[in-house]
């Protein structure tokens, strides 16, 4: 009679003589990763640390991409400490053509992203300096730019005038938002007319197109700067590649619509990385009120 009595309470014998884990095994061995704690680069493909990632600005530890950020990243990124004051919150988009299930869409962003619109405005301080800042979200229907948005950025603008400050404008964009329509389609009239009366006071815009930069915010006030500043490999274009070379029957440049080509091509000041970037902002914001460099 044997001494002990192996238990097998968590393997199973295999038909061929060997062991394999039984269900119950399975659960207990496989390791638990909780939610969250890793994010794919959008670049490489490869898992890394969502904390590494967030303490490096966002850029990817093993390639050096960049990953989108939202709308308070960046304003925490580039403004000076505790400086930032929100305005027009409380503008939100209606559905001014009845859109099937436009406003249960626009209910479903706003409880998943944490914000009420695609753009945050308000003003606050880039190394003292003080300034009013918009920033779109791609978080937010990729950040498409609908009535509401439009009025953001276009009382942004005049807030930016009456108070006579620079004006800083950070836009992630698919361009105009489909399910508004010809309403849309109005904002990018709208807020270049304010950029317009905000240049006419010798004030200052800086434009800082994002990844993605796209449709009609290209077309208006992502490309109406001062200065036209971006960060490497931004895209930023109007019409989407496929659609270009269907229309033009030829082959576009691989690097087309990067902000290295466009920089090449003379349609931005200059691209900048972004551990650099608020420290550009500041210096062109110091030289522009006469302050030391």
């Amino acid at each position: 009679m044997a001494l002990f009595k192996k238990e097998r309470k968590y393997f199973a014998l295999h038909t061929h003589g060997v062991e394999t884990p039984s269900p119950e095994a399975a659960e207990v061995l496989t390791p638990s990763i909780p939610e969250g704690l890793y994010h794919k680069c959008r670049h490489c493909e490869k898992l890394v640390l969502r904390e590494d990632l967030e303490k490096n600005l966002k850029i990817c530890p093993k390639c050096g991409g960049y990953e989108r950020m939202g709308a308070w990243e960046r304003i925490d990124m580039i403004l000076d400490p505790s400086t930032f004051r929100e305005i027009n919150d409380r503008i939100v988009g209606k559905n001014p053509l009845d859109f099937p299930d436009y406003e249960k869409k626009i209910e479903q962003v706003q409880k998943h992203s944490g914000l009420t619109e695609a753009m945050v405005t308000g003003y606050g301080r880039i190394d003292g300096v003080k300034v009013a800042v918009g920033v779109m979200d791609p978080n937010f229907i990729m950040g498409s730019m609908g009535s509401a948005v439009g009025e953001k950025a276009a009382s942004l603008v005049e807030f930016a005038t009456f108070y006579k400050l620079p004006l800083i404008l950070f836009s992630a964009s698919g361009g105009a938002r489909m399910q508004e329509g010809i309403m849309s389609l109005m904002q990018m009239t709208k807020v270049s007319y304010a950029l317009k009366k905000h240049h006419e006071e010798g004030l200052l815009y800086i434009s800082v197109p994002t990844d993605p930069t796209t449709g009609g915010v290209t077309a208006s006030f992502a490309m109406l700067g001062d200065f036209i500043i971006a960060e490497p490999k931004t895209l930023i274009g109007f019409a989407g590649r496929r659609v270009i070379e269907g229309t033009i029957k030829k082959k576009l440049p691989e690097d087309f619509q990067s902000a290295e080509f466009l920089l090449q091509k003379g349609f931005l000041d200059a691209v900048v990385k972004r551990e650099e970037l608020r420290k550009y902002l500041g210096r062109i914001l110091r030289i522009h009120e006469g302050g030391v460099v």
